[in-house]
């Protein structure tokens, strides 16, 4: 189980110098109040950042930072898992990422995103979806388990059933399926060319000893054969080296247009962020004077000429790209043709070498038919040991082709949800009574949802009313936790409510949704609501967040 302590931040969002810290496991349930720009909702966007390194809400991540100090934006969230305690500290301007177990900095790895998926996958053991979907549920970027798309569904519900590691197998044995493949082709080809060789030997014995003189005549009109086509096929070749002689250059050339563009493009928005600033502003937000419009009058056109003159450098150098990535193009396929010319030109070298040779054993009468015998042995012994070694790898494919029945969404991840299933559907619907929406609402394996009623046979999620569908999305978020909690995957004392009470609940349903509240036990339960004054003396500890000299903080009055 993840138990959150603490959540702290600075110069995040609103918050300035002074450190913000909302303790996690004191009380049981917390309101939290405030006006609208107080920074409620900050310590969503602050737990997703420290664990995930990315807000709740859509925001950029320069935006994270205070805008006013502009820098040294910090987030730490301090939590335990079993007997170790853990520090995720995540800052920018300057960029921090760093984890602490049991007081110790743990060593990152070379990436970020390489100590973001040990974060992921050896600590928390649950991703950003899986996050929002069980431990955080807001109003305005929270998307309902029922919108997301089946594959994230899945996704979700594998996480929360601890049985993702099945599907990392499944990712594993696709390499090992490549690699033996890969293994296989190359066996099957060197038993062909093993094949056809011991054929041609066998064949040259036959002729050797059949009649030798005619066999030698046969050898040289090979040879000649053979140095004919090297001849062409070596012409062939030189002609298409000419061509690619400047490869490099254009390939060097093609890097830096490449490059100009990138610039001007960024000159291009830079001018148009400019220009949509001067016909949307009448003061500078940086030094708060009024702009003069006879400066705009002056200063737009020159900004939008600008723009012309980017874009039409831009259609110019886009134009000589494309010339230049075809000429490229064409020299990476004449490349390849050389490389098969040569190919061609090796394997013939070979053959001539193979006729000369043959030429020299026939004219030894003493040992030409010794000589051809035991190469046709070696050949025979070669040709024994690929079969047994292929004989191997299909034995070997077939358990592979085993595991991957099994490791198939269709296979253990099936029967493990087809075991689960039942209490899924049983709690959904045991919240939904609580709160009082009398549906009969089921889920099958694909996460695809079956609704009836009393009066209507069957229709779908769409087709209910906005505060219907918070009633459904709640009672799956809260059977998302009670799976979670019974197989201890993603199982966490918190729970986060962004202005749920503000949104589609009724009265009666937030009355509903409160007993639920109450009922969960060993939980943190924080809810975000303007509701303030109907909700005080439901709750065991308020928190109030107040604007002072236009910085949030939490009021301690």
């Amino acid at each position: 189980m993840i138990t959150f302590r603490y959540v702290k931040w600075s110069n995040f969002l609103s918050t300035g110098n002074l450190p913000t810290t909302v303790q996690l496991d004191n009380n049981t349930t917390t309101l939290i109040i405030g006006e609208n720009g107080a920074g409620k909702s900050t310590i969503l966007d602050a737990l997703c950042f420290g664990l995930f390194g990315k807000p709740y809400r859509p925001i950029k991540k320069a935006q994270l930072v205070n805008s006013i100090n502009a820098r040294d934006a910090l987030v730490t969230v301090d939590f335990k898992i079993g007997t170790n305690d853990f520090q995720v500290i995540r800052g920018i301007k300057p960029n921090i990422f760093q984890i602490w177990r049991n007081g110790k900095e743990l060593d990152q790895d070379a990436h970020s995103k390489d100590f973001q998926k040990t974060l992921e996958d050896s600590i928390l053991k649950l991703n950003y979806k899986s996050f929002t979907q069980v431990v955080i549920l807001g109003s305005s970027c929270f998307v309902p388990f029922m919108q997301l798309p089946t594959s994230h569904r899945r996704e979700v519900v594998e996480d929360i059933l601890d049985i993702k590691i099945f599907s990392i197998m499944n990712i594993l044995l696709k390499q090992d399926y490549k690699e033996m493949n890969t293994e296989l082709q190359d066996l099957m080809i060197d038993d062909r060319i093993n094949r056809n060789e011991l054929s041609l030997e066998q064949s040259h014995l036959d002729g050797v000893e059949k009649d030798s003189d005619k066999r030698i005549k046969v050898l040289e009109l090979e040879q000649e054969k053979h140095v004919a086509e090297i001849v062409e096929k070596v012409s062939r070749t030189e002609t298409l080296e000419e061509k690619i002689i400047n490869l490099d250059t254009l390939q060097s050339d093609s890097v830096k247009l490449g490059v100009l563009k990138i610039k001007l493009e960024s000159k291009t928005n830079s001018t148009e962020k400019k220009i949509k600033f001067f016909n949307d502003n009448n003061e500078c937000d940086v030094c708060e004077q009024s702009i003069e419009p006879e400066f705009k009058k002056t200063r737009v056109p020159e900004l939008e000429s600008k723009v012309t003159e980017y874009s039409g450098a831009l259609g110019e150098m886009t134009t000589e790209i494309n010339r230049v990535s075809k000429i490229i193009n064409d020299m990476k396929h004449t490349t390849n043709v050389i490389y098969s010319l040569k190919s061609e030109i090796k394997g013939i070298t070979g053959l001539l070498e193979r006729c000369r040779r043959d030429l020299k054993v026939l004219t030894d009468d003493k040992h030409q038919t010794d000589t051809l015998k035991e190469k046709i042995e070696s050949l025979k012994e070669k040709i024994k040991h690929t079969e047994s070694a292929a004989t191997k790898l299909k034995e070997e494919n077939f358990y592979l082709d085993i595991c991957k029945n099994l490791l198939h969404d269709t296979g253990i991840k099936s029967k493990i949800i087809k075991q689960y299933l039942p209490v899924m559907n049983q709690t959904i619907q045991k919240y939904l009574g609580i709160l009082d929406f009398y549906i009969n609402f089921t889920l099958n394996e694909q996460f695809e949802e079956t609704i009836k009623s009393r009066y209507r046979d069957e229709f779908s999620y769409a087709s209910f009313s906005e505060g219907e569908k918070m009633r459904i999305d709640l009672a799956l978020m809260f059977t998302w936790r009670e799976i979670a909690r019974l197989k201890n995957s993603t199982n966490t004392n918190l729970l986060i409510l962004d202005e749920i009470f503000d949104s589609s609940l009724d009265a009666t349903g937030t009355d509903d949704f409160l007993k639920i509240l109450n009922s969960l036990e060993s939980q943190n339960i924080f809810v975000i609501s303007h509701k303030g004054d109907i909700l005080f003396d439901k709750f065991s500890h308020i928190t109030k967040f107040v604007k002072h000299k236009n910085f949030s903080k939490i009021d301690e009055s």
